[in-house]
């Protein structure tokens, strides 16, 4: 079976609810490839290893966490840009790419599908007034040591986390998958026991510290993993097509 493009991104759009999301890149197609999609190759980055393995695979699309043409970034079609560019185009592969919308989605959201693998309860958004909503906030079934919840979360992601242990239970858990250690701020201000993102920073220390909450950071790409799969086996059964999640190990 095969779908038209223009379907499957129309139902991606309202599934998603793209428009209604403001972001630092274009979501959706990013290049055009064939009008009719039968096999999907997903992966968190469209880097030039994920670009192959679609090609081996004979991928007619290429749905991605992180796409291209960022907000900032050089506009030029030089270098590793050209070269990933250019494989995609001479193959005719389609990119799509879903970057907020993906974060925040309440079904197959990245930050949705952490919690999922780490037990967490969602009891609601952990910023209310912020449009993009990107961070949740909930409880664990069970408080939990640091280092209780460190091996859960390694054992859920395959990565050991980076760990800051405020030698307190954690019970009540904020996070926001990603590059979103600045979030912190607004976990400590929830009441959080614990935080945890992707990234970290030098002042995460600090703040983690003198606030009195433990913080994780379980790695960028580890955390975002889960979301383009879910929206892959999602457009797999709406349309009776091909998905394969193809995993381009990186230890960010």
């Amino acid at each position: 079976m095969s779908v038209e493009r223009k379907l499957l991104l129309h139902d991606i759009e309202q599934f998603l609810n793209v428009n209604a999301i403001s972001d630092y890149c274009p979501n959706g197609l990013q290049v055009e490839g064939t009008p009719q999609i039968q096999r999907i190759v997903s992966g968190v980055t469209a880097s030039q290893a994920l670009i192959d393995a679609a090609i081996e695979l004979q991928a007619d699309a290429l749905l991605v966490h992180h796409g291209y043409f960022w907000k900032g970034e050089d506009q030029r079609v030089i270098g590793m840009k050209q070269r990933r560019l250019k494989a995609l185009l001479t193959h005719d592969i389609n990119l799509l790419a879903y970057h907020l919308p993906l974060d925040v989605h309440p079904e197959v959201g990245n930050n949705v599908q952490l919690a999922q693998r780490l037990g967490l309860t969602i009891s609601g958004p952990l910023e209310p007034v912020n449009p993009r909503n990107v961070g949740l906030i909930g409880e664990l079934a069970t408080p939990l040591s640091a280092n209780e919840f460190a091996a859960r979360i390694e054992k859920a992601l395959n990565r050991a986390p980076l760990v800051i242990d405020h030698q307190q239970p954690i019970k009540r858990v904020a996070w926001c998958t990603g590059g979103a250690q600045g979030y912190i701020e607004q976990a400590i201000a929830a009441g959080a026991d614990a935080y945890i993102t992707g990234e970290v920073s030098e002042r995460t220390f600090h703040e983690a510290q003198e606030n009195g909450i433990s913080f994780f950071a379980a790695g960028h790409h580890a955390t975002e993993r889960y979301g383009v799969q879910a929206l892959g086996e999602w457009l797999a059964k709406r349309f009776n097509i091909e998905h394969h999640y193809i995993e381009c190990p990186n230890p960010v």
